[in-house]
């Protein structure tokens, strides 16, 4: 460890402000040249491209000067403060919210972007984030206290290395993550085609209720969330805590029942589902695919009949009326959709298990407790390697 420096982040980088759109203006859902990013487009530490709304071109010249470039680093500073990303090539140029700030300047910093960014969303970069925060009302990271955040800093090759491993296994959790889209959608269309595009005249006319049982989930107390917790808390959102209880130990659909409504989840195995979910438990197996795609688009934030916040009543989804398919067709489109399901659960069981491996690893080799080093590679080939060369307490 004694080629570690301790610097601190004003001192190797540029931390500068974004810019918000001039009063009076709004952003707009057509694509423009000038895509604007927002705290709430941040999630995961990632960017979500797909979801993000644009500059109109006659707005953009008076926020020009607050852009980002690839392979900055961006962080929020207001609402959910420390969530970061790196601006990736399709972002290039795009314009920042003033709710986030943008680390730049780090090439010439002899700082690794990638190796910077896992230290910022590393255990100790939280912290050191979350203690600079000020203000109780509402609470801000101002960008002199980001420019106070301390920083280890291996030499420029450590820091590529630590950044590789890292990223190797990001990667591979992003493209599970994309199979299992792929999988999901082509289950989605095939649904589509055999129940929207060829239904049939003389399916027998019913109504949601004749096919499923629902119910609310329960709500848990403060105390009964614990962030080691065994089983997950889903909400209307997905994932909202986790806690040593669990509801439910069985394959079941659910969805927002207030608050965020429309959104639609499978969950298997041992959960506890809050107080703001509705459950539904389709009354054959064989139905459960047809039920949760016909959920997904039937478009359910419609049903809100909530006055203070969004509400979905239990009678309103029972009630819907629907053409119900000849037992046949269900279970064939149950077997294929089955069979692609099985995949996407398979894929999530390996993204459980590199999204461990990476959480155990990013303290460790953030900290110096477990090094990587690059060695140079046999002379016939081209190529280094990257090896973790174990704990420093051994």
């Amino acid at each position: 460890m004694s080629e570690w420096k301790k610097c601190k982040l004003g001192d190797i980088t540029i931390v500068k402000g974004g810019k918000r759109l001039p009063k009076g203006e709004s952003l707009s859902m057509f694509p423009s040249k000038h895509p604007y990013i927002r705290t709430r487009d941040i999630t995961n530490h990632k960017i979500k491209i797909d979801e993000l709304l644009f500059v109109p071109n006659d707005v953009f010249p008076s926020i020009s000067n607050y852009i980002v470039e690839e392979n900055d680093i961006i962080i929020s500073i207001v609402g959910t403060i420390g969530l970061c990303a790196i601006i990736p090539k399709e972002l290039h140029m795009a314009s920042l919210t003033e709710n986030c700030a943008k680390i730049v300047n780090l090439e010439k910093s002899q700082i690794d972007n990638s190796f910077l960014f896992y230290y910022l969303i590393s255990e100790n970069g939280q912290s050191e984030i979350k203690s600079r925060i000020v203000g109780s009302t509402q609470p801000k990271l101002p960008l002199y206290n980001i420019k106070d955040i301390p920083i280890p800093l291996p030499p420029l090759p450590e820091q590529k290395a630590i950044a590789a491993v890292l990223s190797s296994l990001d990667d591979k959790i992003d493209l599970l993550h994309r199979q299992n889209k792929t999988l999901e959608d082509l289950a989605e269309t095939l649904f589509r085609q055999w129940f929207i595009e060829e239904a049939q005249d003389d399916w027998e006319k019913g109504t949601l209720g004749d096919l499923i049982n629902i119910s609310s989930g329960k709500g848990l107390k403060r105390k009964e969330y614990i962030k080691e917790g065994t089983y997950p808390v889903l909400g209307a959102n997905g994932l909202i805590g986790r806690t040593n209880k669990f509801l439910y130990d069985e394959k079941l659909i659910f969805t927002g029942r207030v608050g965020t409504l429309g959104n639609v989840f499978i969950s298997e195995g041992k959960v506890w589902l809050s107080d703001n979910t509705l459950v539904i438990k389709p009354k054959s197996e064989h139905l459960f695919y047809f039920i949760y795609f016909y959920l997904k688009i039937a478009k359910l934030e419609n049903f809100n009949v909530g006055s203070t916040q969004p509400l979905i009543r239990q009678s309103d989804l029972n009630e819907i009326e629907l053409k119900i398919p000849f037992p046949e067709i269900l279970k064939s489109f149950s077997k294929i959709t089955l069979h692609l399901f099985e995949k996407i659960k398979k894929n999530n069981s390996q993204i459980h298990t590199l999204e461990n491996l990476r959480d155990i690893l990013l303290p460790k080799l953030m900290s110096g407790e477990v090094r990587v080093k690059t060695r140079p590679a046999l002379s016939h080939t081209p190529h280094t390697k990257n090896q973790l060369i174990g704990d420093n307490r051994k």
